[in-house]
């Protein structure tokens, strides 16, 4: 299984800085001062008391915030070209006064930007710098980013440690993509004692909310009885739900082992697999 897991994760690494990105702008704004001012003015628009509520340093501290804000929105729309025409140096000059101002997402978008070269020359060091900033603020993305980077090397020393800190933080927070990388520290014993219960947990953690290299590392673990006892059931339980998440080496392995399962056997694991929900998981530790 160790050459299976690294070859998932070899494949997630080169793929995930655009999905972080994609997956950090195109999710709900996260509630912060100008969310908090919003609601307080659309609900009752008692203005006076959604400034001193919200922006306790008064309205120069407001409009400070609000612009901010607005640059970080701007720099999401030249981003993706909504509205305006598609233009990563216009999304990297938003952003960029919005990172320097403190909003965190500013910060990780930017942090992306520099590691993918888009807009401005790629530069691992000054995408590290940003990263860390926000991961400093508590953004799990980020968390999960400046980890990836320590993983690998680029712009900051080699260091699996390092990489398992910052891969936990996120993945205290629920982030699924950190939980799963973080279970193949446990795996492989990078950074960390290797320990398959642990890898167990965290997979497991992250297959709950869905994530298919997460379901089709548990079906593994549940086939070989590392961590878990050996069990055809479950292992196939987890295939089918990874194959149908897209993942091809779920779908070959499960159909292997229907080959070795009993008429039974195989009923039960697509009886579990079609009872399975995805579950939201709450944050287990509050931001730094």
């Amino acid at each position: 299984m160790r050459a299976k897991s690294q070859t998932v994760k070899l494949a997630f690494k080169h793929a995930f800085a655009a999905i972080l990105l994609v997956l950090c702008l195109a999710a709900p704004v996260a509630a912060g001062p100008f969310e908090d001012a919003d609601a307080a003015y659309g609900s009752k628009g008692n203005y006076a008391v959604a400034v001193g509520l919200w922006f306790p340093q008064g309205v120069g501290e407001a409009q400070r915030l609000f612009l901010a804000e607005a640059q970080h929105r701007l720099g999401a729309l030249y981003y993706f070209g909504r509205g305006v025409s598609k233009n990563y140096a216009d999304a990297l000059r938003w952003w960029s006064l919005a990172a320097s101002q403190g909003i965190d997402r500013a910060q990780f978008a930017l942090g992306a930007l520099y590691e993918n070269g888009q807009g401005v020359q790629q530069n691992y060091a000054e995408a590290a710098k940003w990263y860390r900033l926000a991961a400093d603020q508590g953004l799990d993305r980020a968390q999960f980013a400046i980890g990836a980077l320590y993983y690998v090397g680029h712009g900051v020393p080699q260091n699996y440690a390092e990489a398992a800190k910052w891969y936990r933080l996120a993945a205290d927070q629920g982030l699924d993509h950190a939980q799963f990388n973080l279970g193949d520290l446990y795996y492989l014993g990078q950074g960390v004692t290797q320990n398959y219960t642990e890898a167990l947990r965290w997979w497991s953690l992250a297959a709950d909310q869905g994530l298919d290299l997460a379901q089709f590392n548990l079906g593994l673990l549940h086939y070989l009885g590392q961590g878990v006892p050996k069990d055809a059931v479950p292992a196939q339980m987890w295939f089918y739900l990874a194959a149908a998440g897209g993942n091809e080496g779920a779908r070959k392995i499960r159909d292997n082992l229907e080959k070795q399962m009993t008429s039974a056997q195989i009923a039960e694991a697509q009886k579990l697999a079609h009872e399975w929900k995805p579950t939201k998981q709450v944050p287990t530790a509050p931001k730094m």
